[in-house]
């Protein structure tokens, strides 16, 4: 990967330029043009590096979601993943190493729509989902650094500041699920596709960075295209009262990329602290590990991992646009 391409990918996972022509700043931050970084852009896209070019919504600002997981038979697993790597609710889908073997995030409008579609799903499959929701969030969705030679230390946590979403700021949200177009000045054409005046959008995108409804905006990577295929999901059983303290010690940790507490589902689900850890090798992501139950306290407490087997979909999450609706 030549310089270029590792600086457009690795320095703009955030803090991206929102102004008339974003992708002039990055050449001038790359040392190349505004015409070569909309052309790697457009080449790291189609051949699925990146994802997108956009926003990450916090949690709860356009609908409701879960992790979910069923227990499929061997035998029908790439059926049943097809089958639910189908539904345009879900946005990742995983094979890993487990009785659940199954992993996929839902999404809906809101709860009452999230639980039907998980009952159409256990009618779809005869399997019975797991329904994980985020409880708390230790680090999440702020970027995967390529270089993976960073120092461990405190993050922390985003939160969205709770106020009402404005209709604008809605539409304009929704509209960003699938990313900015990779032109010269992207923020004029969403503007136009809203009915509204470029400065409008670029006001309403710095409010809701500021107030952290946006978590980061840039550029979205696709961690399995760039070369750490190794992805592996730890899961421990921590006693409520230690499991702030916990996650946010495992935060710390480098090489994890996300760390956060879920809900158990008892008595077939136990496990309430979650943590991924990417790697070029298994063997990294496996030292990476014991070094977050070291760093983090772990050791007594029961433990998963859960490596992948299979990506079966990987895409930004989407929702239905709904009016009217109330963000406290």
């Amino acid at each position: 990967m030549d310089r270029v391409t590792f600086a457009l990918l690795n320095d703009f996972q955030r803090d991206f330029p929102l102004v008339p022509r974003p992708f002039r700043i990055l050449g001038e931050h790359c040392g190349a043009s505004e015409g070569e970084v909309l052309r790697i852009l457009r080449d790291l896209h189609a051949a699925g590096a990146v994802s997108r070019v956009g926003a990450v919504v916090a949690r709860g600002r356009l609908g409701a979601s879960t992790l979910s997981a069923l227990a499929v038979p061997p035998r029908s697993l790439d059926a049943v993943a097809a089958a639910i790597s189908a539904l345009p609710e879900v946005n990742h889908n995983y094979a890993r190493e487990h009785h659940y073997n199954l992993w996929f995030v839902a999404n809906a409008a809101n709860r009452a729509a999230l639980d039907e579609l998980l009952a159409r799903i256990e009618a779809m499959t005869g399997l019975r989902p797991l329904d994980l929701p985020l409880i708390a969030e230790y680090h999440i969705d702020l970027g995967f650094d390529l270089a993976g030679a960073g120092p461990d230390g405190i993050r922390e946590a985003s939160s969205a500041r709770p106020r009402v979403l404005e209709a604008d700021e809605h539409l304009l949200l929704h509209a960003l699920q699938d990313g900015i177009e990779i032109v010269p000045e992207p923020f004029r054409a969403l503007a136009s596709r809203l009915g509204l005046q470029q400065s409008r959008v670029l006001a309403m995108l710095d409010r809701c960075m500021e107030d952290g409804i946006i978590r980061r905006f840039g550029v979205i990577v696709r961690h399995h295209e760039l070369g750490f295929r190794e992805n592996a999901m730890a899961v421990w059983d921590v006693p409520d009262a230690l499991v702030d303290r916990c996650g946010s010690l495992a935060a710390g940790v480098h090489e994890v990329t996300l760390a956060y507490r879920r809900r158990r589902q008892l008595p077939d689900w136990p496990y309430n602290l979650f943590c991924m850890v990417h790697g070029k090798e298994r063997r990294h992501a496996e030292d990476a590990i014991q070094r977050l139950i070291a760093t983090a306290r772990l050791e007594e407490f029961p433990h998963q991992l859960l490596f992948s087997t299979r990506r079966y979909k990987q895409c930004g999450a989407r929702f239905r646009h709904v009016e009217a609706v109330a963000h406290g």
